[in-house]
């Protein structure tokens, strides 16, 4: 496989490169170990980026994007991904970049109106409520327990969701629920668009969990009881749930897979510039041999990781759902990601684990990829599927096999 960005890609890159070195990471300097930015900080790098035209470059133009092409914004998700605010302050965030994409595939014009552009804008902030903590397994979606039953012209909600990243400043909600029991598990759920004030939705709590909340997500706990939502804020089609959520993850996954491997290439260059300078045993830690070639192998690997991804969305822009490449993807990269930044961390020694580098958090953060959007063993469960089905049409082969 190659990979030959557009002219394009490589000056969108560019200037989110100057942008994150210039104004991203002076910012999160200031702030590492205190926490969560504040909003009025998070709006002040928005500003920077819309002037620097990098803001929201994978929207139509008509709803307050740049309008480009995945495969072109690509290479600005590994840029932003070299700080935790990176991505924030060009709103390439997840999870509203991957809800943003799904409204503008399939809202309809008021719902664009309503939630869409003022996402685009910064104005407003979303959750996807899919994960469920008993019934509905978050590795196993057909156990959705959630319901979402007609009445008249609304639908009555009933149901407990919980993992859903940005919640508790969420305003409005995409609720995966189920619409037609006595349907196939994949032909019976449906998207709602909830309003997190509305009667009947409760906010639990924000699950404490592993990892740096630099940028004030989180991951909230929510019940459902008898939540009235009005039939307008069906997203998509009645029952096709699982169809759109598949168009959200393909591409949302391919982003986070940039966004992770910035986040390594950061942390490898980190761990560089401070071989480079630590002495120990009469040389430099960048001329021992042994830290040398583990170094080169995981440059080796993050590239594969990049191609990898490339490849997926080249798939995707010629109509494929492209399951199996993004699955390849998406736990081939989060693996490399994690080694990457666990080999930065190991090369900084006790720098490494300090909180004066972002290294500790950036730690902390990349072992969450191998979970979120997919466990490794959903998305190897997928690959290998497609394996066995292979092996299956070629079964005959093993009769020219001789027998011992």
């Amino acid at each position: 496989m190659e990979y030959h960005d557009s002219p394009t890609a490589t000056e969108l890159a560019a200037r989110a490169r100057e942008f994150v070195d210039e104004v991203v990471i002076p910012t999160e300097r200031e702030r590492l170990g205190d926490g969560p930015v504040g909003e009025d900080v998070v709006a002040e790098l928005r500003a920077e980026a819309r002037s620097r035209e990098i803001y929201c470059p994978q929207i139509d133009g008509a709803h307050g994007g740049m309008g480009h092409d995945l495969r072109d914004v690509l290479p600005l998700f590994e840029e932003a991904g070299r700080s935790l605010l990176g991505a924030a302050a060009m709103r390439v965030d997840a999870p509203d970049e991957g809800n943003m994409h799904t409204l503008e595939l399939v809202g309809t014009d008021r719902q664009k109106e309503e939630w869409l552009e003022p996402l685009v804008a910064g104005e407003i902030r979303s959750g996807f409520a899919m994960t469920e903590p008993r019934q509905g397994g978050g590795s196993d979606p057909k156990m959705l327990a959630t319901t979402a039953e007609a009445d008249g012209d609304e639908y009555v909600l009933d149901g407990h969701k919980w993992w859903t990243t940005q919640g508790s400043h969420a305003d409005v909600l995409l609720v995966m629920a189920v619409t037609d029991p006595d349907a196939h598990p994949y032909e019976g759920a449906s998207i709602l668009l909830v309003p997190t004030d509305a009667d009947g939705v409760e906010l639990v709590r924000d699950i404490p969990h592993l990892g740096p909340d630099l940028d004030g997500h989180g991951h909230a706990e929510f019940r459902f009881d008898g939540v009235r939502v009005p039939e307008e804020n069906l997203l998509g089609a009645e029952n096709a749930g699982f169809a759109i959520a598949q168009q959200r993850l393909g591409p949302a996954r391919l982003t986070h897979c940039m966004r992770f491997s910035g986040m390594a290439r950061r942390a490898l260059t980190i761990a560089k510039a401070y071989m480079d300078e630590r002495e120990a045993f009469g040389s430099t830690l960048s001329e021992k041999q042994s830290l040398r070639y583990d170094i080169a192998d995981a440059e080796t690997r993050l590239h594969a990781a990049r191609t990898m991804v490339r490849h997926a969305a080249e798939e995707i822009a010629r109509g494929s759902q492209a399951r199996v490449p993004v699955s390849m993807s998406k736990v081939f990269t989060a693996n490399v990601c994690q080694e990457a930044i666990d080999l930065a961390v190991q090369c900084c020694g006790g720098a490494g684990i300090s909180r004066d580098l972002p290294l500790a958090d950036f730690y902390e953060a990349v072992r969450a990829f191998r979970i979120v959007d997919g466990a490794d063993e959903v998305h190897q469960r997928v690959i290998a599927r497609e394996a066995f089905e292979d092996a299956d049409e070629h079964a005959d082969e093993l009769q020219n096999l001789p027998t011992f």
